[in-house]
């Protein structure tokens, strides 16, 4: 296996994780994907104060993602859009990404699939079993 001159290379931007985040999106099973109408994924570098102060985080690196909204297992879904709603999200944090994947030994685009994965079965009511086959199915 050849080497990887690390040297010239930079973390990715909030651009690449959005290209990231829509390649893995784009890998999942397409039932699942059929499912996930209306659902916004969005890219951030950290997650904001009010959201670190919700979830009772210590560090602005403790939060890799997020679903809010109103998952389908609670009767939310597209249809909610028509009542004024505001669509369900999936938030993946970028910097608290990077740090994960800098101490772990896993790739950086399967951190992001697990991450998004396991934020989207919020809006399914999944259980972890079903998230992993899942990933698993993505690739």
């Amino acid at each position: 296996m050849a080497e990887i001159d690390w040297s010239d290379l930079r973390a990715p931007d909030l651009a690449a994780f959005e290209a990231m985040a829509e390649a893995a999106f784009a890998r999942l099973p397409d039932g699942f994907r059929r499912l996930c109408q209306g659902v916004v994924i969005r890219v951030e570098d950290f997650p904001d104060d009010e959201t670190l102060a919700e979830m009772g985080c210590e560090s602005e690196f403790d939060l890799l993602g997020l679903f809010r909204g109103t998952g389908l297992a609670q009767g939310g879904g597209a249809a909610g859009l028509a009542t004024g709603q505001f669509p369900n999200m999936v938030w993946l944090y970028r910097r608290p990404l990077l740090d994960y994947w800098a101490e772990h030994d896993e790739t950086l685009g399967h951190l992001v699939t697990h991450v998004l994965v396991h934020e989207i079965g919020h809006h399914f009511g999944l259980s972890d079993d079903d998230m992993m086959r899942i990933e698993e199915a993505a690739g």
